[in-house]
């Protein structure tokens, strides 16, 4: 039995120019890019059959690395050498804002030196010119003393004219020092003061208040509420009671 074989029939591609009213150009160039294959450049739709194949072809020799006329890259995709740059410049910034907040922090620092710097001049300053006669006040205060005790001696050998002369040269010096801001510390009946006072020894007086002081053996000096010389006292100290102590009982 003879085999009967079905033929398909195969369309060939007509090289013959299309005649007048037939399909545009751009129709012929697409059914030419179907039969070509999925793996050919699509011609532009206005070029001729010829021009798309020559194309095709040129983009075949690329490589296909080229993208096909008409087509771009598409937006907000940077090329690796923009990237690169832009990180570069990133990183710049990021250092000099390190930059910049060392500099603001050393400029911080050094105003606070200034400021500390200027309080601490000014501070001494005014120590110097409360404290200038210091050294002075202290070498004078023995002579202060003789004059007290002058005059205590002339009023007791009834020598009253001697005796008013010396106090009189008395008062003039303690109202020079006292000008300076020296001032006497005479604390006869006061609390003792551990800050002004120094206790020689403490004696017991009935009639004084315990902790008070009792007697000034040499009076005190203060320049501006600084010791030069604190007073040396006597203080009172509580009785001691009737009868002493109780015996303690033998056993």
């Amino acid at each position: 039995m003879a085999e009967e074989t079905s033929a398909t029939p195969k369309r060939e591609r007509s090289h013959e120019p299309p005649a007048s009213g037939d399909a545009p150009q751009g129709e012929a160039a697409a059914e030419l890019a179907e039969e070509d294959g999925p793996g050919s450049a699509a011609p532009i739709a206005d070029a001729s059959p010829d021009e798309a194949k020559g194309a095709r072809d040129e983009a075949e020799r690329d490589g296909g690395t080229h993208s096909p006329p008409g087509e771009e890259s598409p937006p907000g995709e940077e090329s690796p050498p923009a990237q690169e740059d832009a990180d570069a410049l990133r990183a710049a910034l990021a250092a000099k804002e390190e930059e910049l907040e060392s500099a603001r922090d050393q400029a911080l620092r050094a105003q606070a030196e200034a400021d500390n710097t200027r309080r601490r001049a000014a501070r001494e300053v005014e120590n110097a010119r409360k404290f200038a006669v210091e050294r002075l006040a202290a070498d004078i205060l023995p002579a202060i003393d003789s004059f007290e005790r002058a005059v205590e001696a002339a009023a007791q050998a009834s020598e009253t004219t001697a005796a008013e002369g010396i106090e009189l040269s008395l008062k003039l010096l303690l109202g020079a020092l006292e000008r300076s801001g020296l001032t006497v510390v005479d604390p006869l009946g006061e609390p003792f003061d551990p800050r002004f006072h120094e206790a020689m020894s403490m004696v017991e007086n009935p009639d004084a208040e315990p902790g008070s002081v009792t007697q000034v053996v040499q009076k005190g000096w203060v320049l501006n509420e600084r010791v030069v010389r604190a007073a040396m006292v006597m203080v009172a100290k509580a009785s001691a009671p009737e009868g002493g102590a109780p015996a303690t009982p033998k056993g």
